[in-house]
Formats: structure tokens, sequence, C-alpha cells
């Protein structure tokens, strides 16, 4: 067997978790690799500086391990990283880091701008949410508004046992889906409680039914 590149062996360790966690390696000054999850992208790529503040900064600063949840300040999307600094010959070479989404944080509710106002919705009550002419749609039992974050943001807020990212315009509230009918090229179609249908697409389907179980 031929010896791996260092690329395709993190290609290959990626895909372990590509699922939930997204893995970098930098050296002491840039990204030299970035590989995405699908729960998970702070839009990372090869070349670009470390930023102060970010999970893989401290661990080249400290020369020691560091996890912790960095805020939206840094990349526009919280997360939770961690980072261990590697060495050769005694000198600092870089780190490898893990990014994991965050979860909710003891939020019950999404408020959601209407024409009457603002409402708060009890996260059990949302059965999708879509983006829709540039602004994120939320579906609920009894009404429909619009909220400033994007899918991505509320990706790592949203309840992990309620809602799964189908689409790159759609998170549904699993909770909520009546029927699931099989489309083109590996594709479904969800049926929705009231009546809506929601697509999954090719990239989410693995991911959809691993986590549906089917």
């Amino acid at each position: 067997m031929e010896k791996f590149t260092e690329k395709e062996l993190l290609d290959v360790l990626g895909e372990l978790f590509s699922d939930e966690i997204s893995i970098g390696v930098t050296d002491t000054e840039q990204y030299i690799y970035y590989r995405p999850s699908k729960r998970v992208d702070l839009k990372i790529r090869p070349g670009d500086p470390v930023k102060e503040g970010t999970i893989a900064h401290k661990a080249l600063s400290s020369g020691q391990k560091e996890s912790e949840f960095i805020d939206r300040q840094v990349f526009g999307v919280p997360y939770h990283g961690m980072a261990v600094p590697f060495h050769q010959g005694g000198e600092l070479q870089g780190t490898v880091l893990a990014v994991y989404p965050t979860y909710t944080e003891g939020k019950s509710v999404v408020t959601i701008k209407t024409e009457d106002g603002w409402k708060p919705v009890p996260f059990g009550d949302v059965k999708y949410f879509e983006v829709k002419d540039r602004k994120t749609q939320v579906v609920t039992k009894s009404l429909t508004g619009t909220h400033k974050n994007t899918l991505q943001e509320f990706e790592y807020v949203l309840p992990r046992d309620m809602f799964v990212r189908c689409h790159r315009s759609f998170i549904v509230n699993v909770h909520h889906i009546r029927e699931i009918y099989p489309d083109s090229h590996s594709t479904f179609l969800l049926e929705m409680d009231n009546g809506d249908r929601v697509p999954v697409s090719q990239s989410y389907s693995s991911y959809f039914r691993k986590i549906l179980g089917y």
C-alpha cells in the first residue's frame, strides 16, 4: 500500500467526524488545513491567518491544550473549540484543532417578528425554518414570521433532538414530519403535519437518514 499524504490522512480522519466536528491544522501563523462538518463551518480557508481570540491562537500563545467556548465576534458564529499544539525538535510548529457546534443554552423559545410585533414561540411549536428572499422565515403552528439569525446560526442554538438541517435553505422539526417520500438522485421530500413539503437535498440526505435512523 502506498504511503498516505498528510492531507489524505487528515481527510480520512475528518470523515470519521464529518457530521458533527470540523477539523483544522495551523502552523504558527496560518491555517494549512480545514475540513468543515455538516453541523459547523467557520468558513476557514488554507492560508487564512490565525486570528487573535480563536482557540488555535490561544493554544499557540500558551503552548498548551486549550478548550473553551468562543463567541460569535470572532467568526460570526459561536462555537466550542479544542486545540492541541504540536512540536518538533522542541520547537512549536502549530496546532491541531477540533470545532464543535454549540447547543442551546437554556433557551426554549424563538422570538419571531410578525406584522404586529414580536412573539416568543416555544421550540416545539416551530415546524421548520426556511431561507426565503434572503430572510429566515420561521413557520409555526399558528403563524409565520422572520428572524435575524441565519440558518447556520440557528444550528448552534436549536435542540439537537428536535431540529435537523436537511437542505441549505431548510431546518426541520422532526416532530412535525408526517411522512418521508423518496425523490430523485438519493433525495427526499418531507410532508409536514400542516401539509407543507420540505426537500432533503443530496448533500444532507445521508446525514438526515443517520439522524432519523432509516
